[in-house]
């Protein structure tokens, strides 16, 4: 079995086992025929991911890899905020007629900033620095923009990334403030694990450990049975990452330069309803 699914099965037992309901609360959320979208929920779940060891997706079910990967490059390598740069439709639902969503995610990572060493942006800042100052404690990136929270369609979930190299190895922290466990978690880890391992080749180093931060990880009322049902599934060893180790360039990388050898999973047979 894969250590991502034991740490999913955790999680998932940990919140649906200890959390508190906000059945009794007004919520925001609404699932798509209007009824309020309640949740179960655990503050602060704090999970390690060694990517020396392993690549961190679930074979619990499948975690759809390609379309994880395009969205990150999308948002870190394009620093895009128009949907129409994407190849999936997972955020049409907070897209204007243009397709853009605000100034929210790759428009915040693309806002260039003026350093003594020169203007960057906040993604061109991390790759200078793990070059040029390893040893730095301020290798970091952060999209809640205050400023433009109100220009936002949604407001950041996965905020800030902060990396830190240890020895030879890039160790790195995502923070984030929500997330829908069900349809988000593996699909963050594995997007996070995949810029770990990107950042890491480029700058001349080895990965490290990945740290997922989330402040109010919850489960949906309608995900229950599903989350249920999915911790009772078979568990296979893990698939082995490969990533084009030719490419030095964080902007030369493409959706092909990433693979993913004997990835075993089962098959989900329900739809997973999202709350907008």
């Amino acid at each position: 079995m894969s250590i991502a699914d034991k740490i999913f099965i955790s999680t998932c037992r940990d919140i649906i086992d200890n959390g508190v309901s906000d059945r009794d609360l007004p919520v925001r959320p609404r699932w798509e025929d209007g009824t309020p979208a309640h949740t179960i929920k655990k503050f602060c779940i704090v999970n390690r991911y060694d990517l020396s060891k392993e690549f961190p997706i679930i074979t619990l079910r499948r975690t759809a890899f390609k379309s994880a990967v395009d969205e990150l490059l999308w948002i870190w390598q394009k620093k895009s905020n128009n949907v129409r740069d994407l190849n999936s439709h997972i955020w049409d639902s907070w897209a204007d007629e243009s397709g853009s969503i605000g100034k929210a995610y790759g428009y915040q990572l693309g806002i260039k900033h003026i350093y003594p060493e020169g203007e960057f942006d906040q993604v061109d800042r991390v790759i200078y620095d793990l070059k040029h100052n390893p040893s730095s404690r301020r290798i970091m990136t952060n999209i809640y923009n205050f400023a433009d929270l109100h220009e936002m369609h949604l407001y950041p979930c996965a905020y800030s990334m902060t990396f830190n190299v240890t020895g030879n190895k890039l160790n790195a922290i995502l923070n984030q403030r929500s997330q829908d466990t069900l349809t988000a978690n593996n699909w963050n880890v594995v997007q996070y694990a995949v810029l770990v391992h990107m950042m890491a080749q480029v700058s001349g180093l080895e990965v490290g450990e990945l740290v997922h931060v989330i402040s109010d990880a919850h489960i949906y009322d309608r995900h229950i049975p599903i989350v249920e049902e999915i911790l009772r599934n078979p568990q296979y060893p893990a698939p082995t990452f490969k990533m084009n180790p030719d490419i030095k360039n964080f902007y030369d990388f493409t959706l092909a330069d990433f693979e993913l050898e004997n990835y075993q999973y089962t098959k989900l047979d329900k739809k997973i309803e999202v709350a907008i």
